[in-house]
C-alpha cells in the first residue's frame, strides 16, 4: 500500500432520499482520520471537497431516477479528482456521501487496472437499476453501474463496463431487493451474506475473498458502506439493517485486508451524523481506516 495518500470528501446525498449524509466526511473528518494515518507513517494530503451539482430549475426529471442529472455530474467530477490522484502516484481515499459516489470512483479505478477487483462491504449489493429499484434512489445502484447496466448518463461516465461480474466479492449482504437477488443469480456473483458470516466466521470469509480477487484481479478498491456493520455499532446511517457485521468482525476484516497488502484504493461512504449518536457511527469508520492502513494493538 502507498505511502502517499491523499482525502477527498464528496458531501453529495442526490443518491438518496434521506438527508445529512453530506455531512458525513466532515463528521469523519472531525473523528482524526487525518491525525490517525499519519500516526500510521502515511503522508497525508487533503484534495478537498469534490463540488456537488445541483438539479437545475426546469430541467425534465427521469421518472426512474432521483437527481440522475445532478448525480451524473457530479460523478465525471470524482472521475476526474480520482484520476488526478491515481497519476501523481498516491492512494486515494475517499470519503462519502452516499454510495452513489462509488459510479465516479469506480470509472477512475477501472481506467488504472487491468483487471479491477472489489471488495463491497455492505448490507446491501446495490445491483438495482431504473427498472428494479423500488425506490429510485441511485445509491442502491453503483454496482449495477460499473458492470454497464443502467441509465447512459451513469454507464457512460469513464468508459465502458469498469467490472467483470466474477471480480467482485460483496461481504456482509442482508438486504436484497428481488430485481438484485435475480442479478446476483444471472451474473454468478460472489456474495457472502451475514449466514455466511455467522456460519463460517468472518476469518475465513476474508481469507476466501482476498484469495479469490487475488488470483486474478491486479488491482483491489474497498468500498465500505458503513451500514455494512450493525446499527449498534454503526447508527449513524440512512438504511439501518439490523443484524449485521460486528465492530470487531469489522475490524478483524480490516487487518486482514491489511495484511494482504492488496487494497490499491479505498472508500468509505453513508455515515449520516444527523442519525448518529455522538459521533459514534464517524468514529467507527475512522477507527476501521487505521485498521485497514497498519494499526494494530502490537
Amino acid at each position: 500500500m502507498k505511502n502517499e495518500m491523499t482525502i477527498v470528501s464528496v458531501p453529495m446525498d442526490l443518491g438518496q432520499a434521506r438527508r445529512g449524509v453530506d455531512m458525513g466526511p466532515s463528521a469523519v473528518r472531525y473523528a482524526g482520520v487525518f491525525e490517525r494515518l499519519e500516526a500510521l507513517g502515511y503522508n497525508i494530503k487533503d484534495g478537498g471537497d469534490v463540488a456537488v451539482a445541483t438539479e437545475k430549475a426546469g430541467m425534465k426529471q427521469e421518472a426512474a431516477l432521483k437527481d440522475l442529472e445532478a448525480v451524473a455530474e457530479t460523478s465525471q467530477r470524482i472521475e476526474q479528482q480520482v484520476t488526478e490522484i491515481h497519476e501523481a502516484g498516491r492512494f486515494p481515499l475517499v470519503l462519502g456521501g452516499d454510495h452513489s459516489i462509488s459510479i465516479g470512483t469506480l470509472a477512475a479505478h477501472a481506467a488504472q487496472a487491468e483487471n479491477l477487483g472489489v471488495i463491497w462491504y455492505d448490507a446491501h449489493v446495490d445491483l438495482n437499476t431504473g427498472e428494479t429499484s423500488p425506490s429510485g434512489n441511485i445509491h442502491g445502484m453503483p454496482l449495477a453501474v460499473a458492470l454497464g447496466y443502467g441509465d447512459k448518463k451513469l454507464t457512460s461516465i469513464g468508459s465502458g463496463p469498469k467490472l467483470k461480474p466474477e471480480n467482485i466479492v460483496i461481504v456482509g449482504a442482508r438486504a436484497l431487493d428481488e430485481g438484485e437477488k435475480a442479478f446476483v443469480q444471472e451474473h454468478n456473483i460472489c456474495v457472502y451474506t451475514m449466514h455466511d458470516i455467522d456460519r463460517r466466521g468472518m476469518s475465513t470469509v476474508m481469507e476466501e475473498a482476498i484469495n479469490y480477487l487475488r488470483s486474478r484481479c491486479d488491482q483491489v478498491h474497498l468500498s465500505l458502506d458503513l451500514d455494512g456493520l450493525d446499527p449498534q455499532d454503526a447508527p449513524g446511517v440512512g438504511t439501518p439493517v439490523v443484524g449485521g457485521v460486528s465492530y470487531r468482525e469489522s475490524h478483524l476484516a480490516m487487518e486482514m485486508l491489511a495484511e494482504a497488502e492488496m487494497i490499491t484504493s479505498a472508500e468509505f461512504v453513508e455515515v449520516n451524523p444527523i442519525l448518529d449518536e455522538r459521533n459514534k457511527t464517524a468514529e467507527a469508520a475512522a477507527a476501521l481506516m487505521g485498521s485497514l492502513f497498519g494499526e494494530k494493538l502490537k
